[in-house]
């Protein structure tokens, strides 16, 4: 189980210039910040004085390629820059890890995203590919054309005591406008992580996570999450190793999360608000992705709790449904069975850019959106997810409606249907990142505001077995 329960706080913050971490990986992983701390406890006259000591330096969120990495040899310099963002990742894990079982774990991710892309710089690969440059089109924003896609300002407020020694309290925000002289307009993009947390005896509710991000005409597409990635291997996204929270990677059936959230501004129409988005890789033939961004693919599901997005899913727009949907009870109904068919509990769903006998009709993913192809399947509030502990109706969990959620992830990524080749054996669905957050698509002046806490993510010890061997109850 992870937990925010601890004092100890790590974190990080990746900026993604364009959808989905498309760019060289160097390019946001460079420009990261870590907030690496442990708390540290003294008595002065027989009550605890709390400490704060640092275990990431300026100098360290500084390094860029070609500098050695402290401890080692000026000879072992890497001066690629994607090798060296990566190894990048590694140091910083290597400086924030905390011991524990059955691993060590890293640090939460921050991320933030930007949605501009100009496609006549061809930065982004097509469906894991070389792309090449086409004109710029409506699909993919980039107001005032090159330079659309530059990196924002990043101010970092580190984790810190107040004065009376009871709350650690830690930050980050900025903008992408880099010529702003005022954040506070409504006309200025914007975004801002605080963390805080109460220490000492009252201090058992745990660390909660307070989220802003604003768009602006200039950057309207805009995304900001808070992730748990797995402390090895390949996160949601990436081809390469990385460090997060996740001691023990989740798989489908068995494993739940739960989560204390409020929205205070949801971002409007266009705020794709996910209660929960879980990301995992595998190739379409089952087979676990092993970097090879031409065959890997990532596959996402997120339930979007804003009661103004729409099921885009309908009898006449089948090729935004998946062909299938099962029950929690095991019951499968194919798409074309209008009756049984549940249309309204799902927003869109998209089949990778190579699979090659998705069933027809189909809307393929964005092939620019990722290092490699990706499958979306994107569900909103309706009955039938009440069986896995997710919202009913629209509005739960919603603006006025803070809730704790005990979310039977597991279950319903085991349900959901995720495409494979025809007559290759299915896939361990092991889900390396899970976060919460918003994508505010399109919009101009839209603002989202909201906070996280007691995020866990819980993975049970052993299960009880049927007698024919199959899984009925982990709980």
């Amino acid at each position: 189980m992870m937990q925010f329960r601890r004092n100890i706080l790590r974190t990080r913050i990746i900026i993604a210039q364009i959808w989905m971490e498309t760019m060289p990986i160097s390019i946001y992983l460079l420009l990261k910040n870590v907030d690496c701390y442990a708390e540290a406890t003294d008595d002065e006259q027989g009550q605890p004085v709390y400490k704060v000591v640092h275990r990431v330096t300026d100098a360290d969120n500084a390094l860029r390629a070609g500098d050695p990495f402290p401890g080692t040899s000026a000879n072992s310099t890497v001066t690629d820059t994607d090798r060296y963002a990566a190894a990048k990742e590694l140091y910083l894990g290597d400086r924030c890890q905390v011991p524990d079982s059955p691993v060590p774990w890293q640090f939460w991710m921050v991320m933030l995203k930007n949605g501009n892309l100009d496609t006549t710089a061809a930065i982004c690969p097509d469906n894991g590919r070389p792309a090449r440059p086409f004109p710029q089109t409506s699909r993919f924003p980039c107001p005032g054309g090159t330079g659309c896609m530059n990196q924002p300002l990043v101010f970092h407020n580190r984790t810190a005591l107040d004065d009376a020694g009871r709350w650690l309290r830690g930050g980050l925000f900025g903008t992408y406008e880099l010529d702003a002289t005022d954040l506070g307009r409504s006309d200025v993009s914007y975004y801002s992580v605080v963390w805080e947390k109460q220490i000492g005896p009252a201090g058992g509710a745990g660390w909660v996570f307070h989220h802003k991000l604003r768009t602006s005409a200039k950057y309207p597409w805009l995304m900001l999450y808070l992730r748990s990635d797995a402390t090895r291997g390949f996160s949601g996204g990436y081809h390469y190793d990385t460090r997060g929270m996740t001691k023990i990677v989740p798989e489908s059936p068995d494993f739940k999360v739960r989560l204390t959230l409020e929205v205070k501004q949801g971002g409007g129409p266009n705020s794709q608000f996910y209660l929960m988005d879980m990301g995992s890789c595998w190739k379409n033939d089952g087979a676990p992705c092993d970097g090879d961004t031409a065959t890997d693919v990532t596959r996402y599901s997120e339930m979007i709790i804003n009661p103004e997005t729409p099921a885009w899913c309908q009898p006449g727009r089948r090729d935004q449904c998946p062909p299938w949907h099962t029950f929690r009870n095991g019951t499968r109904v194919h798409r074309d069975d209008t009756a049984r068919f549940p249309y309204a509990a799902y927003h869109v769903y998209c089949s990778p850019g190579n699979a090659r006998h998705a069933e027809q009709p189909t809307t393929y993913c964005d092939p620019y959106s990722n290092p490699q192809p990706q499958e979306i399947l994107q569900i909103v509030p309706h009955p039938v997810w009440g069986e896995f502990g997710y919202p009913t109706a629209k509005g739960q969990g919603w603006i006025g409606d803070p809730r704790a959620w005990e979310l039977d992830v597991g279950a319903l990524s085991h349900a959901l249907y995720f495409y494979q080749d025809p007559g290759t054996p299915p896939a361990r669905r092991r889900w390396s990142s899970l976060d919460v957050g918003t994508e505010i698509y399109v919009s101009k002046k839209a603002e989202a505001e909201w906070t996280l806490s007691g995020f866990d993510i819980l993975v049970p010890n052993k299960c009880v077995t049927s007698q024919g061997g199959t899984v009925s109850s982990c709980w």
